[in-house]
């Protein structure tokens, strides 16, 4: 297989393309877990503030029983 082989497949057909997204939105993914992870721990021993909010307002509310 050559490289236009390859470069058809990835690019002219409906299951390259579709591979092509597949692995777009796994390293979309994949970097959205690492960052997530590195300020959860950046942030791990901070107290909150009165100008700090949440989506969640439950969680609040079960954090002060």
């Amino acid at each position: 297989m050559d490289f236009g082989e390859v470069y058809h497949f990835l690019f002219e057909t409906f299951a390259g393309i579709g591979c092509l997204v597949g692995i777009g939105l796994v390293i979309s993914i994949i970097a959205c877990i690492i960052m997530e992870r590195r300020t959860r721990k950046r942030f791990a021993n901070r107290e909150a503030g009165e100008d700090d909010w949440s989506f969640f307002d439950d969680d609040d509310e079960s954090e002060e029983k």
